[in-house]
């Protein structure tokens, strides 16, 4: 399940909220992982972010987007709900608009780019070595292919 919070008053993302359940069920399929997560999603603006950034990354830096992990270390913890606690995504709302310009392409598109890079994030992978983004970027472009 996802539990969308919105740490903004903009409303222009709400529509495509349906679309996030979709490609985050889709990165499960592409992963082969069953649907037994629970994840937030808090779309908030870019003092947010920032302090975020700041607080929990040591950047003092806007971004577009910051996943938390709490399965770091799964296999050290016996867990015993029926859904496994994810994480969290922070989206910068401000980002999606100005880079959905920048890169020509739709605000659906950015929206949903951003979330499944997130979601990736949750799920362990990385972008720090070449080997780890060329991986982590080909899913991307697997998941999200026919919005590009």
């Amino acid at each position: 399940m996802i539990n969308i919070v919105k740490k903004t008053r903009r409303q222009e993302l709400d529509s495509y909220f349906a679309d996030i359940e979709e490609y985050y069920y889709k990165t499960l399929e592409v992963l082969g992982i069953e649907d037994n997560y629970d994840l937030s999603l808090i779309i908030c603006g870019p003092v947010t972010i920032k302090r975020i950034n700041r607080d929990y990354r040591n950047i003092d830096k806007v971004t577009d987007v910051i996943s938390f992990a709490l399965l770091d270390a799964a296999e050290d913890f016996e867990i015993e709900e029926d859904n496994i606690e994810l994480g969290d995504i922070f989206i910068n709302i401000n980002r999606v608009f100005s880079q959905a310009e920048e890169y020509e392409h739709s605000i659906k598109r950015e929206f949903i780019f951003l979330f499944v890079h997130g979601l990736l994030h949750l799920f362990g992978y990385d972008h720090m070595t070449k080997k780890d983004e060329n991986k982590m970027f080909a899913l991307q472009k697997e998941i999200i292919g026919d919005l590009c």
